[in-house]
């Protein structure tokens, strides 16, 4: 998509560091300049007025990516888009059909309203839940990483779903400040809540957590 638009050597592309590789990857490929841009804290898409801010007159386009089932705010990024003259794309996930979805809802819900010294998602509208993603606060004990692994040995599936955003790896190192999107890939683990999970299951994800969730401390 960025080739048939034209983008490429001499163009910078924004894009969000906080997930995969291969968006960045992609830019590279087209022969464009890579610029990363934080994140919303509640979607983990691309933030709007981040994404201002690293606008330079080379800017030929940025790259929405929608994540874990929440949608990036396209309204907003098209509104900067047209204001600063920028193409805006966007990656999608793929797509489950309803009744998967409305069982991953029905699932999440059950978690929202359970879980204990975790911050849950902020469901809004149109989550399809692709992961449930919480988030482990670091300050106290036990961090993310212990946490984990606390959960596993109690039998529950959990996994860190963005292990090191892409500003931080070989090849795409930058010396940029994204406080929201390094936060993020330090205390976020995702849960189970397919929908073949039983109600046995989902109990012992709850307990799992919720036996660990009363050691996590408050921000000093």
């Amino acid at each position: 998509m960025l080739r048939a638009a034209g983008v490429g050597a001499g163009d910078e592309v924004i894009v969000p560091a906080f997930g995969n590789v291969e968006v960045a990857e992609a830019v590279t490929q087209a022969g464009a300049t890579v610029v990363f841009a934080d994140i919303d804290p509640t979607t983990y898409c691309l933030d709007a007025d981040a994404v201002e801010s690293v606008v330079t007159p080379r800017t030929a386009a940025l790259v929405a990516v929608h994540r874990f089932g929440r949608s990036a705010d396209i309204a907003r990024l098209l509104e900067v888009g047209q204001r600063r003259g920028l193409l805006v794309l966007e990656q999608g996930e793929s797509e489950a059909p309803y009744d998967e979805i409305a069982q991953r809802r029905t699932r999440a819900a059950y978690l929202d309203a359970r879980l204990r010294g975790v911050r849950t998602p902020d469901g809004g509208a149109g989550h399809t839940y692709q992961q449930y993603v919480v988030r482990v606060p670091g300050n106290g004990r036990p961090d993310r990483d212990a946490f984990a692994r606390a959960v596993r040995a109690r039998g529950v599936e959990c996994w860190v779903p963005v292990k090191t955003p892409v500003h931080r790896m070989a090849g795409f190192r930058r010396d940029v400040r994204l406080p929201v999107t390094e936060l993020a890939a330090d205390d976020t683990l995702a849960l189970p809540v397919d929908g073949e999970l039983t109600k046995r299951e989902m109990q012992r994800i709850v307990s799992a957590c919720n036996a660990l969730g009363g050691l996590l401390q408050p921000a000093s």
